[in-house]
């Protein structure tokens, strides 16, 4: 997904989709502080993880999502960041303007889906009681998000079609998976979590790929693959990334001094810490802290 794209409700790409409410392909390269606050709307909200590892909060509950998962918040529903931001990484979004059912908490899809009407009574209902909001590794959810990207840049003839039928896809392949979600599961995460687990216990550890690895019992080549496949980073990077979300937690406490946070979170000095650290959000930690703690 090489084009960023950005489309909000009113904007002329969006006139001829009063259901799509936004739409976008986004790379973040650097953290950008209140870009995903949490809050709830009224719409369908559908988040896929093409790259990286995203931290959120879905219905007050914390999932980590991986390339390839997709996230599904229900109109009602709260969805965002406890950080308030987007972490580094690729994802693409669709937020669709539902109708309402003639029964309590229940949606329909709308006029303009090809669907028949009983097929949109029933994946509204598949979508109301569903309690799995993070759907792993479909692939398929990235392709399809592509394609619309595709659609909407280059604006082909029939393109209105195309995009409307591909949002149905979208919605057909999350209800597909919902209905088989119970018997699948992920081979890698739940050891990534244990791990990740015992990482932050012991952050100021300078850990090597090798320690690494054989917390999971992996070798050195097989475990970076598999880092790599679920987060987009190497395993240094992503170690990295951990170690500044810890930071970030810590600095909003006025109580600890930045040295001993840098030292804390595994950083070899605190000028280490603040060279990383604003590479990777823009500020340095003292300029975050003032930001992020108000004046008493």
């Amino acid at each position: 997904m090489q084009n960023q794209l950005l489309l909000k409700k009113d904007c002329r790409e969006l006139q001829p989709f009063p259901h799509i409410i936004e739409y976008a392909c986004k790379k973040i390269n650097t953290i950008q502080f209140d870009s995903l606050k949490k809050e709830t709307s009224a719409f369908l909200r559908l988040y896929y993880v093409a790259d990286g590892r995203f931290d959120w909060q879905i219905n007050e509950q914390q999932y980590i999502l991986y390339p390839g998962d997709l996230a599904v918040i229900l109109p009602g529903q709260s969805f965002g960041a406890e950080k308030n931001f987007f972490d580094i990484g690729t994802v693409c979004w669709v937020h669709l303007q539902l109708q309402k059912n003639e029964y309590p908490d229940k949606w329909l899809i709308g006029k303009w889906s090809r669907l028949t009407d009983s097929e949109c009574k029933t994946i509204g209902r598949i979508l109301s009681i569903n309690n799995s909001p993070v759907l792993p590794r479909i692939k398929e959810a990235g392709n399809t998000f592509q394609s619309m990207q595709h659609e909407f840049i280059h604006q082909e003839i029939g393109f209105t079609a195309r995009i409307n039928q591909l949002i149905d896809e979208l919605i057909i392949l999350i209800t597909r998976h919902l209905t088989t979600q119970s018997s699948s599961r992920r081979d890698f995460p739940q050891t990534f979590m244990k791990l990740e687990q015992t990482l932050r216990e012991n952050l100021s550890h300078q850990w090597t790929v090798e320690e690494m690895a054989s917390l999971v019992g992996l070798g050195t080549t097989a475990f970076s693959e598999k880092v790599k496949s679920f987060t987009g980073f190497s395993p240094l990077n992503y170690l990295i990334n951990i170690r500044i979300s810890e930071a970030i937690k810590l600095l909003k406490r006025p109580d600890i001094n930045v040295t001993d946070i840098a030292l804390d979170t595994g950083f070899y000095s605190s000028q280490h810490f603040a060279t990383t650290f604003k590479k990777l959000t823009g500020y340095t930690p003292s300029e975050f802290r003032k930001k992020n703690i108000p004046d008493n």
